[in-house]
């Protein structure tokens, strides 16, 4: 089971907390982890993408000329898709990219990420994390005592509007709840910085 130091938001270590082997001990499944987040990147397509076929191509409503006795091959359109701005054929219609993994391949590759981080020593856990008013001077006193210079993401137990509100205008970190925690956003950061209930939280959620 790891036992992980706890911080205060001054970076000064005030106890220890035990986390489920299940969920931050796990050995990591690289093939898993990578499926996830190819899933959540093709989620991400827009998928707006799109040409015009010969019907939706202005013009080109009469044949160009009759059909025999010109000497010149038949044609029926001067949209048609040999001719020069004429439609085209088999080119990207709008469609939507998303799909899904299955439940259990989905819980092993967050239980992944968290382990990676755990054992990479990438991961920092925060009594709390509370701010009296929206501050980005604060929040980046906050990633000073954790010396924390690299991206981060901060999860929370719940939503903080003074939290998310302070580090919004920060590059390189983001603020989520412990249920918005995905995959892709753990794996794009360096840092995961967690406080001591969201990560309990987690354990019993995903344990």
């Amino acid at each position: 089971m790891p036992k992980l130091t706890v911080f205060d938001q001054k970076g000064t270590e005030v106890g220890n907390v035990d986390l489920p082997d299940s969920v931050y001990g796990i050995e990591p499944n690289e093939h898993v982890l990578y499926q996830a987040v190819v899933m959540q990147q093709a989620s991400q397509r827009q998928g707006t993408h799109a040409v015009k076929n010969r019907s939706a191509v202005r013009g080109g409503g009469r044949k160009p000329w009759r059909q025999k006795g010109t000497g010149r091959a038949r044609q029926g359109s001067i949209r048609s898709p040999q001719w020069v701005g004429g439609g085209t054929v088999f080119g990207p219609t709008p469609r939507s990219y998303a799909y899904k993994l299955p439940k259990k391949v989905r819980r092993l590759a967050i239980r992944s990420a968290l382990s990676d981080k755990v054992g990479t020593s990438d991961l920092i856990v925060l009594d709390n994390l509370k701010l009296d008013a929206p501050k980005t001077k604060e929040f980046v006193t906050v990633l000073k005592n954790l010396s924390v210079s690299e991206k981060a993401l901060f999860v929370t137990n719940e939503a903080d509007p003074a939290v998310a509100l302070s580090a919004r205008n920060i590059p390189g970190v983001k603020v989520l709840t412990s249920e918005e925690v995905n995959v892709l956003d753990v794996v794009a950061h360096n840092k995961l910085i967690v406080t001591k209930e969201a990560a309990e939280k987690l354990g019993e959620v995903l344990g």
